[in-house]
């Protein structure tokens, strides 16, 4: 085993004990909540490594290193999440190798993610409804999303979408508003949201949240995927 083989291998088994000891805390099964390895910024050959550590879930945010990572890596059975505020010009390349978007924030990312599948895939293409709980009505947040009362009507347009499947949602912990250093009450508005949101669409009930920091507080509000990726990976390398 390498060098790095070994840190990622401690790394991950740290992180997998959070995750168990969270579970048995919230009286949940270790099984009800996924890890979501989050790779960006970081080689191929680390994808590499993690898969064979029994990883088959990588998230990534910026489709010009997330395109040639995901081809670099296309021979290992892998779920790729893309969690990145998405512009609408990436939406071809995005729809290639993502087998899920976790930051659908507008109906035109919506349109625009319907049409490339019917080019690109035959499958379809799960899509998360980000949710800012930082903003107001009408109003995207500081890091993407939409507000909670826009969340059904663009859960709406996710469903009606050729192509598109609705999993359910996302939120990132904002660092503004009400919610500002409460992780715990965020994420347990954001179960309250996907419960809501369940009556008319029930199988959208992926609920991801969560990070190195607060995956704790994810899986006690009831998250069913936390996304990691500094405490696997190490503290990221600066973007040029």
């Amino acid at each position: 085993m390498t060098d790095r083989s070994k840190q990622l291998a401690d790394n991950l088994a740290r992180v997998e004990e959070r995750i168990a000891s969270a579970c048995s805390a919230a009286g949940r099964s270790r099984d009800e909540v996924t890890l979501i390895v989050v790779t960006k910024t970081y080689p191929a050959s680390d994808v590499r490594i993690l898969h064979g550590l029994g990883v088959r879930q990588v998230a990534e945010n910026r489709d010009q290193d997330a395109a040639p990572k995901a081809a670099d890596c296309s021979d290992l059975s892998l779920t790729w999440h893309f969690v990145g505020q998405l512009q609408t010009n990436k939406v071809r390349s995005v729809t290639r190798y993502a087998d899920v978007v976790q930051s659908i924030d507008r109906v035109k990312l919506v349109s625009a993610l319907s049409t490339a599948v019917a080019g690109e895939r035959e499958s379809e293409l799960g899509c998360l409804v980000q949710v800012a709980l930082d903003a107001g009505n009408g109003e995207r947040g500081e890091r993407g999303g939409v507000a909670p009362e826009d969340v059904e009507a663009l859960a709406a347009a996710v469903a009606a979408a050729p192509g598109l499947r609705l999993d359910g949602l996302m939120t990132v912990a904002p660092l503004a508003g009400p919610y500002a250093g409460r992780q715990r009450a965020a994420f347990e508005r954001l179960m309250e949201i996907s419960s809501r949101l369940r009556r008319d669409h029930p199988a959208a009930n992926m609920v991801s949240a969560g990070m190195s920091s607060d995956l704790e507080d994810a899986v006690a509000a009831g998250a069913t995927h936390v996304r990691v990726g500094t405490a696997v990976l190490g503290v990221r390398p600066r973007l040029g």
